[in-house]
């Protein structure tokens, strides 16, 4: 609440007091600001670092899927701004400001704990269970203290002597959010991918814990500068009376509609709360109907760390001299933000009023269209990103591939339709990847070689067996003395993590041990050890690889790329082992740069959207209802996190592209409507109680001389419930 200037004070606004003699006296900025405005970076960097290598975490990890992963980050965000709304209602009615942020403080780094205590594999610790746990706690600390740390960073300014000095309060406030976001987004997923923990090739353990430490120094901070505060006592909950004043219009007007009827629905609660609170909850509803489309920018702006995280991770981030993690894409919000702001109030904001855009709505309006020209490039970069993926097989379709263990080259007739005859080469791949079989079907083959290696000469015949939705691959082989076929179930998808995929076929006389030799990283080491035979499909790190077989090299360097799906055939022949890689699904070949302009482009739109939807909002809405405001601001988003939950939750396509271009849709349908609402939207004046005040006070006091006690408890209930 605003201090009342002093008897006889004059107040100016450029920072300085002048007393009844006229004599200026300087008002220093409050040194408490400096520990409000490091205490804001420390939990950002907390909550932005945390959310950053989150869905990897969990999919990575804790092995859920896209989807599932989608929904979870998701909920959190959805919970964390649901919490906004509570953390101011505990605030203003019960703890204040300063004991809110403290305790719900504690909160959140019980919560930050859990998780990195859970992400540790060496403690086997049921690491699911800590994350739902933790991030309920996060969200309760983050969302609660969220509404409160700037409105009690505006509470130490004397105003309005210092409202210079609050807007460069409300400026760093910002810098500092952006500035922990930003840093944040570009270590964490350092800490996740180089350091190298607990025999894992990443650590999440440190990406959630260094976050964690952040958080306790900002209590640590925010506890020094404890003696420095002017902490206020709670004054009450406007939204709590908002709520209570509607109730009672909704009440009273079902019993009274038809012998007294009112002109507004809402001026049935007038006699229990006010006209002027009736009168201000009518502005506040006016401003709220334009809130109805917001939520589903808010459903498009915060996939940034969801869907367009898992887009990055079928990506190259390979730039030569430098290797892009896929959650660091993220980065670039902050980083626009910082740089845009002020664009926009040299250059684009001066352009767009030369074409007519000038107004408030007009702006969000372009916003928001923004954000769905972001996700139709989404679309094309996903439908681009498609023609890398694996081809799975469909109803009715099942796929063969065949790999050759043998130095020799095949003459092969079967009975597959197309597929009569061809020949396969000595460690190489045949494959068909529509195959229709309706169900389940067998396909009679024979292998003949007129090649002069050991088993060359000796057919092959029997059938292949297919099955519907399956990928059935057959290795070549002469381990048991003559050659035959040995049959698997395959898979030729790639990894959901995005990491390599390969599979070990070998064709030797004896069971040999093979060594993938890590020779990419700083620290040589052998990454995998097992025997030569057939062995099931192996997760690797991205990295150059020697490959050797009972200590001898056979293959030098090879480069296992994210999103490869491999085959190694190892064949020995009179001692002689012979290797080759196959690549069965080609490497993430996209680079990670395509995502650049559909960042660059939400990013315009939330400047637009965010920016200038608040300061209409809050221009629009009455002094005593800018609180109110904001909660249901915090809600828009909270809404649009949850309409992503659903649609995840739904699982309604089977291709991303189709999601992106819903999200594409709703986002332009949802702009036609808010310019329809934005057409017909007509201010409503805010009337002057003054004049009404002082006659009540007059009529109050009267009753009371008068002793009239039924006239003044009238007064009182009518103006002061």
């Amino acid at each position: 609440m605003a201090d009342e200037p002093k008897t006889g004070e004059v107040v100016p606004t450029n920072g300085e007091a002048k007393d009844v003699e006229g004599e200026s006296k300087k008002l220093k900025y409050p040194r408490a600001i400096p520990f409000i405005i490091s205490n804001e970076f420390c939990e950002r960097f907390n909550y932005y670092g945390m959310r950053t290598v989150l869905v990897l975490y969990l999919t990575r990890k804790l092995d859920y899927d896209d989807d599932t992963a989608t929904v979870m980050y998701h909920s959190f965000t959805t919970l964390v701004y649901f919490m906004c709304v509570i953390g101011a209602i505990i605030s203003d009615s019960w703890l204040g400001r300063f004991r809110t942020i403290l305790y719900l403080s504690v909160v959140y780094v019980c919560g930050s704990t859990l998780i990195a205590l859970g992400a540790i594999p060496t403690w086997n610790l049921d690491a699911r269970a800590m994350t739902i746990v933790g991030l309920l706690l996060i969200a309760i600390g983050s969302g609660g203290i969220k509404p409160c740390v700037a409105a009690f960073g505006g509470e130490q300014f004397k105003m309005p002597e210092q409202a210079k000095y609050l807007a460069v309060f409300f400026s760093m406030f910002y810098f500092a959010i952006n500035l922990g976001s930003f840093i944040s987004t570009m270590i964490t997923p350092i800490l996740r991918e180089d350091v190298k923990c607990f025999g894992d090739d990443d650590c999440f353990s440190l990406a959630f814990g260094v976050p964690g430490v952040l958080m306790v120094v900002s209590i640590i901070i925010f506890l020094f500068g404890k003696p420095l505060y002017k902490i206020t006592a709670p004054a009450g909950n406007m939204f709590v009376k908002v709520s209570k004043c509607i109730a009672t219009a909704i009440r009273t007007r079902s019993k009274e509609k038809d012998v007294n009827p009112r002109e507004h629905w809402l001026d049935y609660s007038e006699k229990r709360w006010g006209q002027q609170l009736v009168d201000e909850t009518k502005i506040l509803l006016n401003v709220l109907k334009l809130y109805i489309p917001l939520p589903i920018f808010w459903a498009l702006f915060d996939q940034q760390g969801s869907r367009w995280t898992f887009q990055a991770t079928r990506m190259d981030g390979d730039l030569g001299f430098w290797t892009i993690k896929p959650d660091q894409m993220q980065v670039i919000n902050p980083l626009l933000i910082l740089f845009f702001i002020p664009l926009y109030e040299v250059a684009f904001y001066p352009l767009l009023s030369m074409i007519g855009i000038r107004r408030p709505l007009q702006k969000l309006t372009l916003g928001g269209i923004l954000g769905g020209v972001a996700f139709v490039i989404s679309t094309f970069v996903e439908i681009e990103l498609e023609s890398t993926y694996a081809v799975l097989p469909k109803a009715g379709e099942s796929q063969i591939r065949i790999f050759n263990g043998m130095n020799c080259l095949y003459d092969v007739q079967t009975d597959i339709p197309n597929h009569g005859n061809f020949v396969l080469d000595g460690m190489k791949m045949f494959e068909e990847k529509y195959v229709w079989v309706g169900g389940k079907k067998s396909f009679k083959y024979t292998f003949t070689s007129k090649s002069s290696g050991a088993g060359c000469s000796t057919p092959i015949s029997g059938q292949f067996e297919l099955e519907e939705f399956e990928q059935i691959s057959y290795f070549v082989n002469n381990r048991g003395g003559q050659p035959n076929l040995l049959r698997y179930v395959d898979n030729t998808d790639k990894s959901s993590k995005g990491y390599p995929l390969f599979r070990v076929l070998g064709n030797t006389a004896i069971d040999r041990t093979f060594v993938f030799k890590d020779i990419g990283s700083s620290e040589t080491s052998d990454r995998h050890k097992n025997s030569t035979y057939f062995n099931e499909i192996i997760e690797s790190y991205p990295s150059m690889y020697e490959i050797s077989i009972d200590g001898k090299p056979v293959m030098s360097e090879y480069p296992l790329r994210l999103g490869g799906v491999y085959a190694f055939i190892f064949s020995e022949d009179d001692g002689n082992i012979k290797a080759d890689a196959i690549i069965v699904t080609e490497p993430n070949s996209v680079n990670m740069l395509w995502l650049v302009p559909q960042y660059v482009v939400l990013t315009l739109g939330e400047v637009m959207y965010s920016i200038t939807g608040l300061e209409f909002s809050f221009t629009q809405a009455p002094e005593s209802m800018k609180s109110v405001l904001q909660g249901c601001w915090q809600l828009t988003v909270a809404v649009g996190n949850l309409i992503v939950v659903i649609v995840a939750e739904a699982r309604i396509f089977d291709a991303q592209k189709w999601e992106f271009m819903l999200f594409a849709a709703l986002m332009f349908i949802d702009m036609g409507i808010f310019a329809v609402l934005a057409y017909y939207y007509k201010p409503i004046p805010l009337k002057d109680y003054t004049q009404e005040s002082d006659a009540v006070t007059t009529r109050k006091d009267s009753a009371q001389e008068n002793d009239d006690p039924a006239d003044a408890s009238t007064t009182r209930k009518r103006h002061f419930p």
